[in-house]
């Protein structure tokens, strides 16, 4: 007998072993799979998507960066000719066989017998199989004989129990493309910028071209293609085109999947930083953001940010929140178009406030019955000696406008006003104000920021500027602001008192006295009543504009995150016409009421004399009411020395009596006494011997009914002394 007789044979004889073994392991026990229905559910796309309070889809972000995958895409979903080419390519007779391909298993078997290169036998449900349990994918290039038994009896096990439509439909969910892209639904959107149910023929053929080799050169899945084209009955002149559109989508690194949403990624990112770890992600993610209010707010910025652009105007964001609930609407983190800064959150991100604090400050001196809404300021060149030197403000437009009411002040923004109401105040008394507002990032002593707390020394967020604005919109009572629906509603605290909020949002509402600044027809002036307020940092580096509604507050910032400053633009100009048309907006279905006045408030026809402001119906906290206001031209007494938040320090090495502290005033007046942490300095001539602590000077007016506060400071005196030493300068009474 011949040697190629021989091989014959023993080729027959070990086929038809291996057909008879194969038989035996078909007829055994049958292999554990899991349900299609276990299989879909535990797919999980990379992304998710974050949706409105109407479960609407809002944004679309990315949180698993180890692998690119998209929801599960049923069969019903992928087109015809994508379906055709794949089963085409990997398992030509995958609708005729039970699971394993014979006669390609047969082949495979001769050609490596006879030492030649064999394709592939494995069909699609085998394929699968291998997916589906990681013991059955190979540690090396081949799988093992004992892996390649048990990957039969899995592909037979799967075609016993799913139909073929499942089978098929788990492996394109399933299959690798290229790089970290993992189902049909990922590739083609990352590839095609399509879904799978408007891939066509030619573009199929490169999708099923990736499938053996995903990482290939774009030449060799190109050639793939082109073979495999030819197979199907294409004409010659499909392979050009399909070398053309694989240099084009593989060469260079994956696109990134356009989302089909992107409204808003800043919130999208702070409620998924709150999912608990360890477990699956979520497909989606509930908000309270409200879907067309929330696009309206994307498309308002990004025009307001073109108008400005101009400018120097680059970056802005916007919030709006219900003022019962303090669920968060609107959240636009940056409108900018600025690649390097697209990512920076502008509602957390800390920056000046500029004006936007000062209705903060005037409610707690209406609150400590320091001043009434028709007390007179005066707008005029000061000089204040702080620890950092002489402090001179200055108002927006370099004019000084004499003596006006607080309700003038306010809400026509004046800067000196400002100063000197905190100077009556205390920058210690507003920062601890402040700070239980939320203001967390002013964590500094008083006299780091000095009078010029007054006018936005510090770093606030537009979160916290928003958040503090609802406190006054509730009367003083203050909540956090919330982006996940269903959140137990926590019960507010009560910061300001509720008659002296009234006051300020009533000044804030009042075109008439903003008009000196601003003028009648500005975009401060809704047709609904609303209370609002600009503000610009130093350098226009930073510019508000934070408002509320009987329902709503809403709050705007423009600028640049690279810290450049704009050019010539105002709170009217920049933040506050993006803020109108929300406002607008929100309001285009419903009203917008005066709130009612709370306890304990008086309203009172005053006038001044002189008629320095025309008399109008005023607005009092009980006991504090006037008919007249008349203007004493002599300027008012302060504290010039020591300056309010002043940290003062004792040398050992210095005798006490050489550290005494002489308290001055300005201008100086005998008639007027010091009273120091609550007792009377009888001999202020003497000076005073400084104790180590925090202390609590007054400037007082003594009459025979009562002792009247004309200024106060606070300041800290550290270090110990040398030796122990009598303080005889102060008596307690």
């Amino acid at each position: 007998m011949s040697g190629g007789a021989v091989r014959s044979g023993l080729i027959l004889a070990v086929s038809g072993g291996l057909l008879w073994f194969c038989w035996g392991l078909y007829l055994g026990s049958e292999a554990v799979i899991p349900s299609f229905e276990q299989v879909k559910s535990l797919h999980r796309s990379s992304d998710i998507l974050l949706m409105d309070r109407e479960d609407r889809p809002l944004h679309q972000l990315r949180l698993d960066l180890g692998a690119r995958r998209l929801p599960w895409t049923p069969l019903t979903e992928v087109s015809p000719a994508l379906q055709e080419v794949i089963i085409a390519s990997e398992d030509r007779r995958f609708w005729k066989h039970g699971g394993v391909d014979w006669p390609a298993l047969l082949r495979a078997g001769w050609f490596r017998l006879q030492g030649k290169k064999a394709g592939g036998a494995s069909t699609l449900t085998m394929q699968l199989a291998a997916r589906l349990d990681p013991g059955l994918r190979p540690s090396e290039k081949q799988r093992s004989p004992g892996q390649k038994w048990a990957q039969l009896r899995a592909a037979w096990a799967l075609e016993r129990n799913w139909s073929k439509a499942r089978i098929l439909e788990a492996y394109l969910n399933l299959v690798s493309f290229r790089g970290e892209v993992q189902g049909i639904h990922a590739a083609s959107r990352a590839l095609l910028d399509k879904f799978p149910s408007g891939v066509e023929r030619e573009e199929a053929l490169l999708l099923a071209a990736l499938i053996p080799s995903p990482n290939a050169s774009g030449e060799r899945v190109a050639q793939r293609a082109c073979t495999l084209a030819s197979r199907l009955g294409a004409q010659a002149d499909v392979c050009p085109r399909l070398e053309q559109m694989a240099l084009r989508v593989l060469t260079g690194g994956l696109p990134p999947i356009r989302p089909l949403q992107a409204l808003a990624p800043h919130a999208a990112l702070q409620l998924a930083a709150r999912l608990p770890g360890g477990q699956p992600l979520p497909e989606r993610l509930p908000s309270t953001l409200d879907g067309p209010l929330q696009r309206f707010a994307v498309e308002t910025m990004a025009l307001q940010l073109a108008q400005l652009a101009g400018r120097n105007v680059h970056d802005g964001a916007l919030l709006a929140v219900d003022n019962d609930t303090g669920e968060i609407l609107a959240y636009v983190g940056n409108a900018g178009n600025h690649q390097a800064t697209r990512q920076v959150d502008g509602v957390t991100a800390p920056r000046q406030p500029g004006s936007a604090l000062k209705p903060i400050l005037y409610q707690l001196a209406l609150e400590q019955r320091l001043l009434t809404a028709a007390s007179l300021l005066e707008d005029a060149p000061v000089e204040l000696d702080t620890n950092g030197g002489l402090y001179a403000p200055q108002n927006y437009d370099m004019a000084f406008k004499g003596w006006v009411s607080l309700r003038t002040a306010l809400a026509s923004s004046l800067n000196v006003p400002a100063v000197r109401t905190l100077m009556l105040v205390g920058p210690v008394t507003f920062l601890e104000r402040l700070r239980r507002l939320g203001f967390d990032l002013l964590d500094r002593e008083a006299a780091y920021y000095g009078y010029a707390l007054a006018l936005g020394s510090g770093e606030v967020t537009l979160r916290q500027l928003v958040g503090a604005y609802r406190t006054l919109a509730n009367g003083g009572l203050a909540s956090p602001l919330t982006l996940q629906p269903g959140r137990e509603r926590i019960e507010p605290e009560r910061v300001m008192d509720p008659a002296s909020a009234f006051i300020v949002a009533q000044v804030l509402a009042d075109p008439i006295a903003r008009g000196m600044t601003f003028g009648l027809d500005n975009p401060l002036s809704t047709p609904f009543w609303s209370a609002v307020k600009t503000g610009t940092s130093k350098q226009m580096r930073d510019n508000w504009c934070v408002g509320f509604s009987s329902r709503y507050t809403v709050g705007v910032w423009v600028g640049n995150f690279d810290g450049s400053p704009m050019h010539e633009v105002s709170g009217v100009s920049g933040a506050a016409p993006a803020w109108l048309e929300v406002m607008n907006f929100l309001h285009r279905g419903q009203p917008s009421l005066p709130p009612p006045p709370p306890p304990g408030l008086l309203a009172t026809r005053v006038s001044f004399e002189p008629p320095l402001e025309p008399s109008r119906e005023e607005w009092f906290l009980k006991d504090t009411e006037l008919t007249t206001v008349r203007l004493n031209a002599q300027r008012p007494v302060r504290i010039q020395h020591p300056p309010e938040g002043a940290i003062l320090a004792i040398d050992p090495d210095i005798p006490p009596e050489r550290q005494r502290l002489f308290f001055l005033m300005s201008p100086p007046d005998a008639n007027l006494s010091w009273r120091l942490d609550g007792h009377k300095v009888i001999d202020p001539q003497q000076g005073w011997f400084p104790t180590p602590g925090s202390h609590h000077l007054e400037l007082v007016r003594q009459s025979p009914e009562k002792a009247e506060t004309l200024d106060r400071v606070r300041f800290e005196v550290r270090g110990a002394l040398a030796k122990p030493w009598v303080d005889s300068t102060t008596q307690h009474h």
